[in-house]
Formats: structure tokens, sequence, C-alpha cells
């Protein structure tokens, strides 16, 4: 399945419009001989048109040089679009087209909704080393809408595509066209005219919040909703990025969902959610885990002495990571693709629907001392750790009782949820909760290196164990070892100045 950013700008033309000369604009050196083609495409979408709500476009097309199923979506101020050649014949998007608009289609059908027919005169402009800047596609469209009674319509349209051009020449053809008479199209899309009055407005959030504080809770809520939908393709697809931001939004939701529960609808079955959300994040923090790990040890071996590596470390710790990852991540598309994750994305709308829409308002001063008493909670939980004793020198702690460490790992959680919590008041309580979300951003920085310091400490532990096992050196295993040992004693060492920051922005926002 091939990917491409599409950058693009579409024109209404006036029935006398003739397309000026472009030579010498945008480094246009000179417009090839126009290429004609006949383009049918017929557009896919659920009864419910949720992909166009998502302002996402899929269709099956024929003619023209990239015959088969398109799939289009935002991306940043673009759109991306995505292409599998070869199947304009086929009645039914394929399996890796419906997987990549799943979390949108929460498992509804897709049907055809529209057929748009266009007969297109395409000029290449090309600069003065023969290279396309761009593509110019004069296009005459009829279009038949099979959704609802719109009638069949047809129009005259110019699009522009940049091909190797820089972005600026897009703008000084832009500039040229609109000299000539072409005007922005006011509508996103062929699509959106085809099916007219039946096209989904654009998004508009779920209801206006009611109150600042209900405003700023359910745009937190629905942000995160958001940022799972959004990345989903990209996790199918294997980009790590799309693995850590999606688990920051379920991370984010999470501890929404317990810091604010007072506030959320009384009826709501938050325990489920959070535990159903929860179920989420597991699986995709174990694919993120082993990609963060993974490239914290092979930077560890690369910046030892080669004298002081023996035998094959690196390549064993590749191997060794590389086949607990498949596993997770067959583990994460599985739930991905599964009834309950659509389950899970129904119940998330149904909660910010509800919080948007409510009757009443949710205070600002509640919500802050919600978030207050989240910062309270770490305060109380680091101190906790700090008063418990170094487990003696057998390194067996009291049984029953939690170590040293098993307690500032809690700390470093609890401080993330305040600095979730703090995120969510800033739009009211502006740049001293957005400075106390930094704050507490470098505490939990500094907690989290020496966790991640105990996590790889043990797994090159095991590492060194296996090494023994299978004949191999581990010597080098030990040593890096010692060296996780050392960088978490680092790390707690600027403990105290993290905290002492993070009071005095606390003091600032509380009070």
């Amino acid at each position: 399945m091939a990917g491409k950013l599409e950058v693009e700008r579409k024109y209404e033309l006036p029935t006398d419009f003739a397309l000026p000369a472009l030579t010498g604009v945008g480094g246009v050196e000179s417009v090839g001989e126009a290429d004609e083609l006949r383009l049918d495409a017929v557009y896919y979408d659920t009864p419910g048109l949720r992909l166009a709500r998502g302002r996402v476009t899929l269709r099956r097309r024929s003619g023209g040089h990239d015959a088969g199923w398109h799939l289009k979506r935002p991306s940043g101020g673009e759109r991306s679009e995505l292409q599998v050649p070869g199947s304009e014949d086929r009645a039914e998007p394929p399996g890796e087209i419906t997987g990549q608009v799943r979390a949108l289609t929460r498992g509804e059908d897709l049907q055809p909704v529209a057929r748009i027919r266009t007969h297109r005169f395409e000029r290449p402009l090309r600069d003065a080393g023969g290279s396309t800047v761009a593509l110019v596609a004069d296009d005459t469209v009829t279009t038949e809408s099979l959704f609802g009674s719109r009638p069949v319509q047809r129009w005259r349209e110019l699009e522009v595509e940049l091909v190797d051009g820089a972005r600026e020449a897009l703008d000084e053809l832009d500039a040229a066209l609109r000299a000539a008479g072409a005007r922005p199209s006011a509508s996103p899309s062929k699509l959106a005219q085809a099916l007219g009055d039946d096209y989904p407005a654009a998004p508009a959030g779920d209801g206006d919040g009611g109150s600042a504080g209900r405003r700023a809770l359910a745009d937190y809520l629905r942000a995160q909703r958001d940022a799972i939908v959004e990345h989903d393709p990209g996790v199918r697809d294997g980009d790590v990025e799309a693995v850590h931001k999606m688990r920051v939004g379920t991370r984010r939701l999470r501890s929404t969902l317990r810091s604010f529960a007072s506030v959320l609808p009384a009826d709501a079955d938050l325990d489920r959610l959070h535990d159903e959300v929860k179920w989420l994040t597991g699986l995709l923090g174990a694919v993120r885990d082993r990609d963060v790990i993974g490239d914290h040890l092979a930077a560890l071996v690369a910046g030892e002495p080669p004298e002081l590596v023996l035998g094959p470390v690196a390549d064993r710790i590749r191997e060794r990571l590389a086949e607990r990852r498949a596993a997770a991540r067959e583990e994460l598309i599985a739930g991905l693709d599964s009834d309950r994750y659509t389950r899970l994305l129904t119940d998330i709308d149904a909660l910010v629907g509800r919080v948007a829409g409510a009757d009443g308002r949710i205070g600002r001063s509640r919500l802050r001392r919600l978030a207050r008493k989240a910062l309270r909670r770490a305060d109380r939980r680091l101190a906790m750790a700090l008063r418990t004793p170094e487990p003696p020198g057998d390194g067996a702690p009291p049984p029953g009782q939690p170590t040293r460490d098993e307690r500032l790992h809690e700390a470093r959680k609890a401080y993330k949820r305040a600095r979730y919590a703090a995120e969510l008041i800033e739009p009211f309580a502006g740049r001293p909760a957005g400075k106390l979300a930094d704050r507490l951003t470098d505490l939990q920085d500094v907690l989290g290196a020496h966790q991640d310091s105990l996590v790889t400490g043990e797994l090159l532990r095991d590492y060194a164990v296996r090494a023994h096992a299978d004949g191999d050196n581990a010597f080098t295993y030990g040593l890096l070892h010692a060296r996780q040992d050392e960088h978490g004693r680092q790390a707690l060492s600027r403990l105290g100045k993290a905290r002492r920051r993070a009071r005095r922005a606390a003091v600032r926002l509380f009070g």
C-alpha cells in the first residue's frame, strides 16, 4: 500500500476562464502538453457517513495513472493519501483499507455513496531541469449521489498539485491563477459537492460545554479521544511515534477519569471505562516500551569502548527484544481489530458527548481543587517513598511492605496524573497551570530516569544469565548493569531540585 502527502489547491472557475501563461511563475520554465484522462470513481462510506464526518474519503477509481483504491485523510494542514493499486474492479474495499479506517467506521459496512466522473486535461509544469514542479488539472466533473436524492451535478474546476516544487511555488501559482479569475473552491471536496446537504458539517465539538469549566473538561476528553482515532492508522502501520502518541492519549484519558471522577456523569460506569482504557494502554505500552528500551540499549552498547564489548552483545539484545516486540505487536493489532476496541471508542464518544452537552455548570474553582488534590496525593507518595529506608544488604524488603523503589515509581505515576490535571485546567487557569505542568514533567522525568534504570538493569541481568547459559561471555551485560545502577543514582540526585521547582510553581497556581 503506497502512501504520499498530497499538497494541492482547488479552484472554482468562471465560464470564460482560460489558463494563463505560467512560465516564469514559481520556477516554471515550460508547460507540457495536456494529457486527456477520463476518470470514474465510486466513493464509499458507512450509512451514517462516518468517514465524511472525520474528513476522510475512500474511493475506487478506474482510468488514469493510479487506478485502484484511494484513501485520503487529514494530515496537518494537508491530506495524506494511501493507494492500493490494481483492484479497480473489486466491489468491496480490501482489508488493508478497511483496517485503516476501523477506528472511524466502528465495524460498520462500507457502501457506495457517490459516483464521480471526471474529464481531465492534465498539464505538467516543469522547471529548467525538466523536473515537474506541479500538475495542473482542468476538470469537468459529473457527480451522482447514491446516498440521498441529490440530482446529477456538473461543473468545471481546476486542481494544482505540487510534485517536486517548493511550497512557495504553489503560492506564486495561486496568485497567477487568481489574477486570471480562478477562485479558491468553497467546497472541501468533489464528494462534498456531490452529497450536498447530506454531507456532514465540519466538526464543531459535541456541544458548547455550558461553562468554562465544563468546556475545559469536555475539550480535554475530546482531545484524547481524537488522539486515539487519529493515530490508529499509524499504529497499524508500525509507526513508532503513532504508538507513543496514542498511548499518551490513553494515559491522559485514564488520568482524567480518576482525577475528575466526581464531576463526570454520576451514572457513567467510570470504573469499567477506566479498566478498558487501561487494557488499551497496556497493549500500546508493551510495544512502546520495547521500542524505547531497544534504542536505549543500542546506545549503551555503542557507547562502550570496543574492547569492553565481549561477544555479540548488540545482536543478542536486538534479537531478544525483536521477539518480544513482535509478539506484543501481534497482540496489539488483534486488540485494535476486536469488537472490544470499537465498543471502547463508542463509550468514549458517549462520555464526551454527555460531558459537553450536559446541563449545568462545572465550576472552575472545583476543577482547580481536584487538580490540587491530585498534586497533594503525588506529594504524599513522594514523601512516603523518601521516608522508606533502603533495603538491607540482602536487598529484601520487610515482608508485605513496598520497597523504596516501588514507592518512587508510584510517586512518578501520581505526578504524571497531577501534570495532566494541570494541563486540563490551563485554558482557564492560564500560564501558571502550564508552568506547573512543565515543572511536573521535569520531576516526572527524574523519577522516570530512575525507574528506567531499574527496568533496564533487570533486563540486563536476565540477558546476562541467558548469555552464561548459552556459553556467551556475560561480562558486558554486568558492566552495563553497573552503568544503569549509577545512572539511577545520578537521576535521584536531581530529585531535590526538581521537587523544589515544582513546589514553587504549585504555590503560584494554588496560593
